[in-house]
């Protein structure tokens, strides 16, 4: 379905408490959101690349050029994208337009992609804390909730001590890492002292590039490895599983450049019978809802980042997602991504819009 008018938002939203990896703290989110519209019917999508460059080489400034002065007029046109590289980008306009297409055919995201559930199993992911009392007391909300798995961010100077705490303190939870790439092929014995605290997995120990690296890594520690920021393509993907570089996948959509990549690696992941789950980036209730979908297909087989709406915001721009005593979220059943931002709450959010026409 061919769009007559593209919109960009840049919205930011102010978070609950300050979130903090190994490469930085923010307590402000930022995104850009797509809308697009033909026939009277708009479709949404969201950028998940930050304000600056730190998780990737993509940030909000750039992508703002890249969707106004390219991706948005070559789909205006019906023209394929011109444009290399971009895939927060690029993923943005991509749902906009599937979003777009699924709400004039009546049809969910969920069963466009062939979801299996309508409801999914929640893992809630903790930032880095100074204080080890507030680590505590963040694992201990989260669990009492009902979360199916509590991820501590990490880093060097800030691991061992803080997760053997959580895991003295909750000695059967489940309970796994996320290093966001900060540590190097030389810390593998000090990586390899995880192993005592029967971890589900260390996520992205070491930096995307270092394939062999994870692969060397995988040997010599017990604890399993999952990839993040290594794995940007189903052919990606590919090589570290045949490498055994990985045991497990985290997908993200807007890593991987969209919904038909994210399926191949879906697919891809089911057949070699490793363990998939949906990772988030802090998204608003229109990723959210992606995410979500996602993390109801068939080859989905662990807890994803999909935590409730008031993990991040006091305020949400649409309709709040929420986890139910038990730790679950109800997957959106409505056309496209089930979900739409809220006049008011968009408008206070917005710092900048442009609209890209014919």
């Amino acid at each position: 379905m061919r769009p007559e008018r593209i919109e960009l938002r840049l919205v930011r939203m102010p978070l609950r408490r300050p979130f903090r990896t190994s490469f930085g703290s923010q307590d402000v989110k930022e995104a850009i959101l797509v809308r697009a519209q033909a026939g009277g019917i708009e479709g949404w999508g969201e950028c998940a690349a930050g304000r600056r460059p730190l998780y990737s080489g993509e940030w909000n400034a750039g992508a703002w050029i890249v969707l106004r002065d390219e991706l948005a007029p070559a789909a205006l046109r019906g023209e394929p994208s011109p444009v290399k590289g971009h895939p927060m980008a690029a993923t943005a306009l991509e749902v906009a337009l599937l979003d777009l297409r699924l709400r004039a055919e009546g049809v969910s995201l969920a069963s466009h992609l062939g979801a299996v559930r309508d409801t999914v199993a929640c893992g809630a992911s903790l930032g880095i804390e100074d204080d080890p009392d507030e680590l505590l007391a963040e694992a201990a909300l989260f669990l009492e909730r009902g979360y199916h798995r509590v991820k501590l961010k990490i880093e060097p100077g800030n691991d061992l001590e803080a997760v053997r705490a959580v895991r003295t303190a909750f000695p059967d939870a489940p309970l796994s890492v996320d290093a966001n790439a900060a540590y190097r092929p030389a810390d593998a014995e000090h990586l390899a002292e995880l192993d005592a605290f029967g971890l589900e997995y260390v996520e992205q120990p070491l930096p995307a590039d270092h394939l062999l690296g994870h692969a060397d890594l995988a040997e010599r520690i017990g604890t399993p490895i999952c990839l993040d920021e290594t794995l940007t393509s189903a052919a990606a993907t590919a090589e570290a599983i045949r490498l055994e570089a990985c045991s497990i996948v985290n997908l993200k959509v807007g890593r991987v450049g969209g919904i038909e990549e994210s399926v191949r690696i879906h697919d891809l992941v089911r057949e070699a019978g490793v363990d998939l789950w949906c990772g988030g980036m802090l998204e608003t209730g229109i990723g959210r809802a992606v995410n979500v979908a996602l993390a109801a297909m068939p080859g989905m087989t662990l807890p994803g980042d999909t935590s409730a709406s008031d993990r991040y915001f006091a305020e949400d721009i649409t309709e709040p997602f929420m986890v139910t005593a038990d730790g679950m979220m109800r997957v959106p059943e409505g056309p496209g991504i089930g979900v739409t931002p809220i006049p008011a709450l968009l408008e206070r959010a917005t710092v900048e819009r442009t609209e890209v026409g014919p």
